[in-house]
């Protein structure tokens, strides 16, 4: 009886051995493309970077300088990270990655570079639903109207003057799509406005370079 059990175990304990050799495989592939995932969005991201600062204006890895937002602050829908960027531990800008709920198709997600005088290295978009062949045009694969912020300030043009021009202010809105880049402006003047009165903390030492 003993034998014609452990006859019968014998295959069953080869599927359970083939079944957790199987697992532990399928385990080791998971962890393995998750890190290359994760590897390929920070260089992504590092690349985005580096369309508005150019990468010979930093010495320091930003992805390891950043610095966590309360989104209320930036009336942002979504969590706030800005990206530090420094040469010989002097500031040089900051990128903001900044989210507002009020696109004409809900969130728009952008990048907003800001100089250490203030000044703005530039927009990108991240993400967006906006209406094709309209409120798209704040893609910058769509239009330049995106690279229309570089180089502004809130003192160029005026903070008054930060708005389309349909509602008073300095920048282009586009036909039949006003509420799109109305909701970019008010984003970058935002991101703009809590630069300027939080310079101190944007551009503290990193963790790593307390005294």
């Amino acid at each position: 009886m003993n034998a014609l059990v452990r006859e019968l175990s014998k295959p069953t304990l080869l599927l359970a051995g083939f079944a957790l050799a199987g697992t532990l495989l399928l385990a080791g592939v998971h962890t393995v493309t998750a890190k290359q995932i994760a590897e390929g969005e920070r260089q992504a991201l590092l690349t985005r970077i580096n369309t508005l600062v150019e990468a010979s204006r930093y010495d320091n890895n930003p992805l390891e300088d950043t610095l966590s937002l309360n989104p209320t602050e930036l009336n942002s829908s979504e969590p706030v990270l800005v990206y530090r960027l420094r040469k010989q531990d002097q500031p040089v800008a900051a990128i903001f990655t900044t989210t507002t709920p009020d696109g004409y198709s809900g969130n728009i997600r952008l990048a907003v570079g800001v100089n250490a005088d203030q000044t703005l290295a530039g927009v990108r978009v991240l993400a967006h639903k906006e209406t094709p062949g309209l409120g798209d045009w704040i893609d910058v694969e769509k239009s330049d109207w995106i690279l229309g912020f570089s180089g502004k300030s809130l003192q160029d043009p005026s903070e008054t003057s930060w708005a389309v021009k349909k509602d008073g202010g300095q920048f282009d809105q586009f036909t039949g799509a006003t509420i799109t880049p109305r909701a970019v402006v008010a984003a970058v003047k935002q991101v703009l406005r809590w630069s300027t009165q939080h310079t101190d903390t944007l551009f503290a030492p990193s963790a790593g370079k307390q005294p």
